[in-house]
């Protein structure tokens, strides 16, 4: 009798999943790195990291977690963005055959190009807290070499925030993010209701307590499926138009030559601010503000 108990409650367990999946699901993920288990300085980041090789398999198998738990709750379309760094992180062999993949730069949606009306939902995977933010591994937005704040209609923002923000602009909501905790926090504080794999606890910049691997995975795939199993609880983040941004530079020369465009105006001296008609707009101009040089090529 008690087996038959414990089959009929699997059974029911099962059903119950079944009911909750999606069929036909579109699904789109933005992968950082600073965020993935076990980040915790430039060693993991980077070329010219002595564990980057490493790590590069830790993102793609983080990456691969989400993928097959969205499989398992209906997605049948995954579109993949590798955004950290050069954006040529994640390792094509070990992906999934059927997705398809987002690699370097520029890009004029950034972390998020691809994202569209059709999608159902965005996920992130291995992101990181913002600039402003006094806690978090790695903590920075966009650019850690070139800015201290990046603020839009007010909001100080992270690079979790400006992604949502321009996934909003096509009606697809944020379900899910993974990160340390002061990540998940923030994520949560600005954008609203998602998610949250909290993979490592941050003790300061270039410091963590972190789980393994293996665990990063099953918590993940874990999140990822109960996201989709509520995805009617989500909401797009909107911003709406006319789009207010502001950009702080390090130094102030940046913000004292982009003043010469007739549309920037100098809020003082590291501070410049544009005004964009939606969040595509402003993608687009702070995808041109930090990436152009002229001695780009070819």
């Amino acid at each position: 009798m008690k087996r038959i108990l414990l089959t009929a409650a699997a059974l029911s367990l099962v059903f119950s999943t079944a009911a909750s999946a999606q069929d036909g699901l579109k699904v789109y993920i933005s992968a950082d790195l600073e965020g993935v288990v076990g980040v915790v300085t430039g060693d993991q980041l980077g070329p010219g990291g002595f564990e980057y090789g490493r790590f590069r398999q830790f993102m793609t198998h983080e990456v691969n977690a989400a993928i097959a738990a969205a499989r398992e709750m209906g997605a049948t379309e995954i579109l993949v963005s590798d955004s950290h760094g050069n954006g040529e992180n994640l390792l094509l062999e070990q992906l999934p055959e059927d997705i398809q993949l987002i690699r370097a730069w520029p890009r004029p949606l950034m972390m998020m190009e691809g994202i569209d009306e059709t999608f159902d939902a965005a996920i992130f995977i291995g992101y990181h807290a913002s600039t402003s933010n006094t806690e978090g591994v790695r903590a920075h937005t966009i650019s850690s070499a070139n800015l201290t704040a990046v603020r839009i209609n007010g909001v100080e923002m992270m690079e979790a925030s400006i992604n949502a923000a321009i996934a909003g602009d096509f009606g697809v909501p944020v379900i899910m993010i993974s990160g340390d905790d002061a990540t998940i926090e923030e994520a949560r504080r600005v954008i609203g209701d998602m998610e949250g794999a909290v993979v490592k606890w941050n003790y300061g910049f270039h410091s963590a307590r972190t789980i393994m691997p293996e665990a990063s995975y099953a918590l993940i795939g874990e999140r990822v499926r109960a996201a989709l199993g509520r995805l009617d609880d989500f909401e797009p983040y909107v911003m709406e138009g006319p789009v207010e941004l502001e950009i702080s530079f390090k130094n102030y020369m940046p913000a004292e030559v982009m003043a010469y465009l007739p549309n920037v105006d100098r809020v003082d001296a590291h501070t410049i601010r544009f005004v964009g008609r939606d969040m595509t707009e402003i993608s687009r101009f702070i995808a041109f503000t930090t990436r152009y040089s002229a001695s780009i090529s070819p």
